[in-house]
């Protein structure tokens, strides 16, 4: 019987009832700087795989992922399943895989199953296992692609609610922006650059974004020291092939199987050279060989 494509909007929420959990340190592991979510992330995916991948993407970390537990919620067999999650792990949205437990003190070595939103190629994979992922650019979801407010222009134009004197136009925060800006960066906090901004203010106050500006100018904190960075120590991951689970480097690995699996044929390994002892070893038997053959001749 032909598999149901439901839409990934018939799919069960995870909430009710919740989605079976792996055990601790198992289960589903999201891949980093993932972009926003919105309605067409798997829209280039055939339906069944587009509903798979929409059901795995809502639920929470360490969530269990495996075929079996998901042919329990989903409306496929497990057969369909293991298809359709080796077509993500194709397309770029899975990657199976091993762990070393950082800081463990232990050889032991975690099985992992990373999913990303975000569609990446084999040489983000790649990078990923060496932990060395470039930051991507967060462009806002259609629709959504109105100004974003920074903290500090949110912090100015909500002064005038709490200390009507300071009330300052759109344009007053877009220019003073920054100077909170700095005042962030060297370690104060809200309440911080709020106090310095509204204690024993003048009465009247005759230019609201003269005097924001001269104290955030005047009252800045000194800059913060350094803290000082711990060396990094990259994470240890190996990828495993989608069908035969034979583990190798990413580069071996492209679309996440391996090459016999993709029906490839490996280079003919090329012969071991003797070694000397080998050698002077097989000679004496040719004419060990030689000798008895003579003799063999003239009886």
């Amino acid at each position: 019987m032909a598999d149901a494509k439901p839409s990934p909007a018939f799919l069960p929420a995870h909430a009710t009832p919740p989605h079976p959990m792996a055990s601790p340190g198992y289960g589903k592991r999201g891949a980093p700087d993932q972009l926003p979510r919105t309605a067409h992330d798997f829209a280039h995916l055939p339906p069944r795989e587009a509903a798979v991948a929409a059901y795995i993407d809502r639920l929470p970390g360490g969530a269990d992922i495996s075929v079996k537990t998901l042919a329990k919620t989903l409306p496929y067999g497990q057969c369909a399943l293991r298809t359709a999650l080796n077509n993500l792990q194709r397309a770029g949205h899975l990657r199976r895989g091993r762990e070393h437990l950082t800081g463990s003190g232990s050889s032991r070595w975690i099985t992992r199953t990373w999913f990303s939103r975000t569609a990446r190629d084999d040489d983000w994979w790649a990078a990923f296992t060496r932990g060395d992922v470039p930051k991507e650019a967060q462009e806002p979801p259609a629709g959504q692609g109105g100004p974003t407010r920074s903290r500090a222009y949110i912090l100015l134009a909500a002064l005038g609610r709490t200390t009507p004197s300071l009330s300052l136009s759109a344009r007053a925060c877009e220019d003073l922006a920054p100077l909170v800006t700095e005042w962030f960066a060297r370690g104060a906090t809200d309440e911080h650059v709020l106090r310095a901004l509204t204690a024993g203010l003048p009465v009247p106050v005759h230019s609201p974004a003269a005097i924001v500006r001269t104290r955030l100018t005047t009252k800045l904190p000194p800059e913060r020291e350094p803290e000082p960075t711990p060396p990094r120590r990259p994470p240890l991951r190996v990828l495993e092939c989608a069908k035969c689970g034979t583990p190798g480097r990413p580069e071996a690995l492209p679309g996440g199987v391996c090459g016999p699996c993709r029906g490839e044929t490996g280079p003919t390994p090329a012969s071991t050279p003797l070694t000397a002892s080998a050698v002077r070893t097989h000679a004496a038997d040719i004419r060990t060989a030689m000798a008895n053959r003579r003799q063999g001749s003239r009886t």
